[in-house]
């Protein structure tokens, strides 16, 4: 298909997605089963308008492209978390993102293993590959905006947010130990030092001092300059900022991208606080400093004290954040789409449905075990562990890295088949789900009037 047919094919799914989406908001179709759908139509699968090969140039543009999608992601989910730190919210978060994210990774790299034969550093691989979950495809499950406190979105958002701590590390151990004559008593103590400890302290340290030091900075100097511009840039200079740094000294990119977003908050916090004069006020009993600006009166707006400066910013940079990432998003998805049917393998399949039936329920059930977290909750946040941007991002690292062996074609392969069944999946239960959560919710309170 040449470059005006993509344009006119793009627009028609934009225009669709568009004037149905009151229609998909209630339905059991999300926004991106679409994008998939139109995807598949026009690959070799059904169509055969336009194919794509998995060689070393698409695999660059997907690393690239997929990266940079994560980075304005974790950032913009970073920025919505608006919890103090000693919050449930964040010890959950951790539960899902280390013990559950391990026991997922050590479960779905046992099965691969065992049941289809694979050298276990191919099946840690392709466990680390399809662990992590997705900040952007799970938009519907995760925190809307910074008043959100739900401890499910919570949960999820957390987890999304940190799981690069847990999947990434493993896939460094899966690709350290590929190496001819690599043995696990060799690695582990370089992996264990440089890739663990320093990858996951130095990614949050840089992350939050510098969300919270050149958010503080860049605030500070357009209220003393009175400056109403557009705040887009300063949020995109944040995250490449830290995500740079980060990973020119070989630490998490993707976790001081998250941490920036927390940073960030934390100045719009500290603003409000200082507003309200009560340091000790909850940040949920304070209306976020977004909600109380209007970007569109900016021009005409009287700048009367910083929580009008910090307002903008952050809106600003949600606003950019949240476009940019549905953008990449769908564009990948798209891709995802194209690709699936070519790519479909039974094993994908299965291991999909072990992964979303069996050994996700099961490590989110014994990772919170002693939480006092309500049985619905823990199987629902057992279920919505959506596979997307992550598991592609993974998957064109470790492609990158130069797999001379007759399984990366597999791995790539079960790896999309997985994201696709992910998308498909998740994508039409997570309403009729969600209406059921809130019909429990509002059953329980009234019961308790």
């Amino acid at each position: 298909m040449h470059a005006l047919g993509w344009l006119l094919f793009a627009s028609g799914l934009l225009l669709l997605t568009s004037f149905l989406s009151g229609w998909i908001r209630r339905g059991p179709v999300t926004t991106f089963a679409l994008y998939l759908a139109g995807g598949i139509l026009v690959g070799p699968g059904v169509l055969g308008l336009t194919h794509l090969t998995s060689n070393a140039e698409h695999i660059h543009w997907l690393r690239v492209v997929s990266e940079a999608a994560m980075v304005v992601s974790l950032f913009i989910t970073g920025l919505k978390l608006r919890l103090p730190f000693r919050h449930g919210g964040w010890r959950m978060a951790l539960r899902l993102a280390l013990p559950a994210m391990l026991l997922t990774a050590t479960g779905v790299a046992m099965l691969v293993h065992y049941a289809l034969g694979w050298p276990f550093a191919w099946a840690l691989a392709l466990a680390a590959i399809v662990s992590p979950t997705d900040p952007v495809l799970a938009s519907l499950v995760s925190v809307d905006d910074a008043r959100d406190d739900d401890a499910l979105r919570v949960a999820l958002s957390g987890e999304a947010g940190l799981n690069d701590a847990t999947a990434l590390r493993l896939l460094l151990l899966a690709l350290a130990l590929m190496l001819p004559g690599a043995t696990l008593v060799e690695v582990w103590v370089h992996w264990l030092t440089a890739d663990v400890f320093w990858g996951l302290i130095a990614g949050i340290a840089i992350g939050l001092v510098g969300g919270w030091g050149l958010g503080y900075l860049g605030t500070h100097l357009r209220h003393a300059t009175r400056d109403v511009a557009p705040s887009d840039f300063l949020a995109l200079g944040i995250m490449i900022g830290v995500y740079a740094l980060a990973e020119s000294v070989h630490a998490s990119g993707f976790l001081a991208a998250f941490a920036a977003g927390v940073g960030l908050r934390r100045v719009e916090l500290r603003v409000s606080e200082h507003i309200a004069g009560d340091p000790q006020t909850e940040p949920m009993d304070l209306t976020p400093a977004e909600m109380q600006v209007n970007p569109n009166e900016r021009a005409v707006a009287a700048i009367e004290h910083p929580g009008q400066t910090v307002g903008w910013v952050v809106s600003d940079a949600l606003s950019f954040g949240e476009t940019v990432e549905r953008l990449i998003a769908a564009t990948l998805v798209l891709v995802v789409g194209v690709v699936a049917i070519p790519a479909l393998h039974w094993s994908g399949v299965a291991l999909a449905a072990a992964l979303m039936l069996g050994i996700r329920p099961v490590a989110v059930w014994l990772s919170t075990i002693g939480s006092n977290v309500p049985w619905q909750r823990r199987l629902l946040i057992g279920w919505f562990g959506v596979r997307g941007l992550g598991t592609l991002n993974y998957l064109a690292f470790a492609m990158g890295h130069g797999l001379d062996e007759k399984l990366p074609a597999m791995l790539e392969s079960i790896a999309i088949t997985v994201v696709t069944a992910s998308v498909l999946a998740h994508g039409m239960s997570v309403t009729p789900l969600m209406r059921w959560r809130e019909a429990m919710l509002e059953a329980h309170t009234k019961s308790h009037s």
